[in-house]
């Protein structure tokens, strides 16, 4: 291959993602601020399962532009799943969108690798890597709004206790507790007393509330205030207590972090020093780990080196995460 033609054949593919990144901004800045929030919010509710009369007033999420698409992504095994990782990352993307996405990325990595002109097993490899990324950026943006979730809960439920003891029903001060309070959590308020608003129970509301946000908080508040409901108490008091147990256990858990940033910061580069090791050999001289890939023995040997690897990496995930 030569390296006019490796050249026309990179220029190429990034013409077309140019080309579909444009289109992409075109179509999807056709509305006005005010429309995307309240499409957002939309969305965000249709998470909602109510049956009956009420669940004709919710819009069920749309998984793509065009309905044959919806109809077929709807049947796909896991397409919901995806779909809900999408909004509990906070994303705008449709699920077709994240999935030409991925498409989009694995035919770049296997691109990259055919230029490279690496072995028979290093192509497919890329094609799964490039092909996961967005998955896992999606992953990393739902953890990261989980944390800021969970770092906003006790603020929000002190709002809200200041509201029951002034008086206001539990509806008044969730909505003020959406209104007062920071992104994220107050999106996530909003929605929930919109559902209310809509018809919904509020169990089924609360319900709906720990779906969309998978976080042990949330749902410490969503049981409290279910089990009020149906035996009653003093909510304000029980809402307060819930507060400073969940300030009390974030204060432990940044604690916990500190003192294994060193062990994790040891297990990063440990898992990533091989994969840049073996890849700067690659690209520097090629030819010196062809036997790996080309001759059985060494086929053997890194199948043996994958799941020895991945063991590790299990150990080190185990060692290094907490529950609080």
């Amino acid at each position: 291959m030569s390296s006019t033609y490796t050249l026309f054949i990179v220029l190429a593919f990034v013409a077309v993602v140019l080309l579909l990144e444009g289109l992409y901004l075109l179509f999807s800045q056709g509305a006005s601020e005010e429309d995307k929030r309240l499409r957002n919010r939309l969305q965000s509710m249709a998470m909602g399962h109510a049956s009956g009369p009420t669940s004709s007033l919710i819009k069920q999420r749309s998984l793509s532009k065009w309905q044959v698409l919806h109809d077929f992504l709807v049947e796909f095994p896991g397409a919901m799943r995806l779909d809900l990782l999408l909004l509990q990352a906070c994303s705008t993307q449709s699920l077709a969108m994240l999935l030409a996405t991925c498409a989009l990325g694995g035919a770049a990595a296997w691109l990259l690798a055919s230029v490279m002109q690496a072995g028979p097993m290093f192509g497919p490899l890329m094609l799964i890597l490039g092909a996961a990324l967005p998955v896992l950026r999606l992953i990393w943006l739902r953890q990261k709004r989980l944390h800021q979730l969970s770092a906003q809960m006790p603020d929000a439920l002190d709002l809200m206790v200041r509201a029951l003891r002034a008086g206001h029903a539990f509806s008044a001060a969730l909505s003020m507790a959406g209104t007062e309070s920071p992104e994220p959590i107050a999106a996530e308020f909003k929605t929930t007393f919109d559902e209310i608003n809509f018809g919904l129970t509020t169990k089924q509301a609360l319900t709906n509330l720990a779906e969309r946000v998978p976080s042990p908080d949330i749902r410490y508040f969503v049981m409290a205030v279910i089990i009020q409901l149906e035996t009653g108490g003093n909510l304000a008091s029980l809402l307060s207590m819930l507060a400073s147990l969940i300030r009390e256990r974030y204060k432990l858990l940044g604690k916990i972090r500190v003192l294994a940033a060193e062990g994790k910061l040891s297990a990063v580069i440990l898992v990533a020093l091989p994969f840049v090791v073996g890849g700067m050999i690659q690209i520097i001289n090629p030819s010196y780990l062809e036997m790996l890939y080309t001759d059985p023995a060494g086929v053997r040997l890194l199948t043996i080196t994958a799941v020895m690897m991945l063991l590790g990496i299990l150990a080190l995930w185990r060692i290094t995460r907490f529950h609080i």
